[in-house]
């Protein structure tokens, strides 16, 4: 069995540490085992991060760009092996993997334009013969710590953005599927990157807990579930750390009346059973307005549930694979179990769905509530599987004061051709991000990604603009050089240019 090891200062590190297994979910076999990383090995990564940070942050922006470049290059001719480690470890088909790669690279791109992003502003003139400008300047050694389900795309709302800003960087992915985050680390390093500036430190909470402890660490960005983004900000904020951290969902959408029902219905699909729901973004309630539209969702979208089809996530052609462990699976089941118990209307389910050749993979089959009220566990918890729920309203305004009761303010959406009730909703709901006929809006990468309510701590956003003020500190700076021979009487009062 293979081991999957570290990535510090450049050089690949088994470290002495405790082991966990990887297994793929297609078929449940243990593929390799990856190192957890114990405090004297993070504190390695921490200081070839320190020591390579004063050559780094003199770095000219340009030729952190230019390395962005080659990196981008890199990635796209390396996109079929990364899919294909994405897929056998996490489970989600090729096409997504591919997907989440694609979207990430876009970060890789937005992060090429350096010069531009960290140029600060200038005034001339802002006194007698006083000039101001302000500085962006970088923070330091800085931390990522990032989910299992996109292990491609999500670390790459990080580095590459807080890299260009001049920081180094600790990256600790998920044990669960590690491969691809390593091999896309080391095509950076190929690109160009000087050894030191980022490094791969694999673990669990004691990995976690050694960079929220360690005060060489300014900067913590997390994604995950929201107990442990709590937990983070929580203790990272009250050691005097700069803290980012998206926790979880429970995404809305609404159908009115007069939505186009078939393109409705197909977003929903790919929404809310796409990568097997495991994304913070997945649709999971659709909230219809009016018994007439929820009846029709219900006809129309059953068949389609019921010809997903579902395997092995490395095969081609695939809507669906596996969960990413046995652990997950007996969650989602666990939901199932539960709504039916509350007295949802269980339409379409996925309990005890096997795939021939790969019957002890970690699958369950696409699962469709009716009926589901507000007080039931399946709509007030994220699942992080295929399960769709409906919740029934009489009115837009229901719909938005349900969505607006939830902890959760993540991602939503409406579906309707009335402009006037898309801009209701626009408006009125207390969610981060809102799509009008696009049921999974997430941001492209020069705009930023965040939630409201529970489902993030911290006041800025990932990547984009937001990304750039989280991991740089802005300086202002005011400068006077007085004429020769010059010389003015001492001022007592407090300086204006009035």
């Amino acid at each position: 069995m293979s081991h999957i090891p570290h990535l510090i200062n450049g050089e690949r590190v088994a470290g002495n540490d405790r082991s966990a297994p990887v297994y793929n979910p297609s078929t449940g076999d243990s593929t390799s085992a990856v190192g957890l990383a114990d405090r004297a090995t993070m504190q390695l990564a921490i200081d070839a991060a320190k020591a390579a940070f004063p050559a780094w942050r003199n770095t000219p922006p340009a030729k952190r760009a230019q390395i962005m470049f080659r990196f981008k290059q890199l990635l796209e001719q390396n996109e079929n092996e990364i899919a294909a480690l994405i897929s056998a470890e996490h489970g989600k088909t090729l096409e997504d993997a591919v997907g989440e790669l694609k979207r990430g690279i876009e970060n890789v791109e937005f992060a090429c334009a350096a010069p531009e992003i960290l140029k600060g502003e200038y005034s001339r003139n802002v006194g007698p013969n006083i000039n101001a400008w302000t500085d962006l300047q970088p923070i330091g050694v800085v931390a990522g710590i990032t989910p299992f389900n996109f292990p491609a795309m999500v670390p790459l709302w990080m580095y590459p953005l807080a890299i260009v800003c001049g920081n180094c960087f600790i990256l600790k992915p998920s044990e669960r599927d590690p491969s691809s985050t390593l091999l896309i680390a080391e095509l950076l390093l190929q690109a160009g990157l000087p050894k030191g500036v980022l490094n791969v430190v694999n673990g669990d909470k004691d990995a976690v807990d050694a960079l929220i402890e360690a005060p060489e660490v300014k900067a913590l960005s997390f994604v995950g579930s929201t107990p442990i983004a709590e937990y983070i900000y929580s203790e990272g904020t009250k050691r005097g750390k700069r803290v980012q951290a998206l926790g979880g969902a429970k995404n809305h959408a609404v159908l009115m009346p007069d939505a186009d029902l078939d393109n409705a219905v197909s977003a929903l699909m790919g929404a809310a059973y796409g990568s097997c729901g495991e994304r913070c973004m997945a649709i999971s309630v659709a909230v219809c307005v009016g018994d007439q539209i929820a009846d029709a969702l219900v006809s129309k979208i059953v068949p389609q549930i019921q010809a997903l089809k579902i395997g092995a996530g490395t095969q081609c052609g695939l809507d669906m694979g596996p969960l990413v462990t046995a652990a997950a699976r007996d969650k989602v089941v666990g939901y199932i179990h539960d709504g039916v118990a509350a007295g949802a209307k269980l339409v379409v389910d996925g309990r005890g769905y096997s795939v021939a050749g790969h019957e002890n993979g970690y699958f369950v089959g696409g699962t469709l509530f009716d009926r589901v009220k507000p007080d039931m566990r399946i709509y007030k918890e994220e699942i992080f599987g295929p399960v769709l729920c409906i919740v029934r309203v009489g009115s837009l305004e229901e719909a938005i004061q349900l969505i607006n009761d939830h902890e959760y303010g993540n991602g939503t959406c409406i579906f309707t051709r009335d402009g006037e009730a898309a801009n209701l909703f626009c408006d009125e709901i207390e969610v981060g991000m809102v799509g009008v006929n696009v049921p999974l809006p997430v941001p492209v990468s020069y705009h930023s990604f965040g939630g409201w309510k529970r489902s993030l701590f911290g006041d800025l956003h990932a990547y984009g603009p937001d990304g750039v003020r989280f991991y740089t500190r802005k300086k202002a700076i005011t400068q006077r050089w007085p004429a020769r021979k010059s010389h003015e009487a001492a001022q007592f009062a407090f300086p204006s240019n009035g």
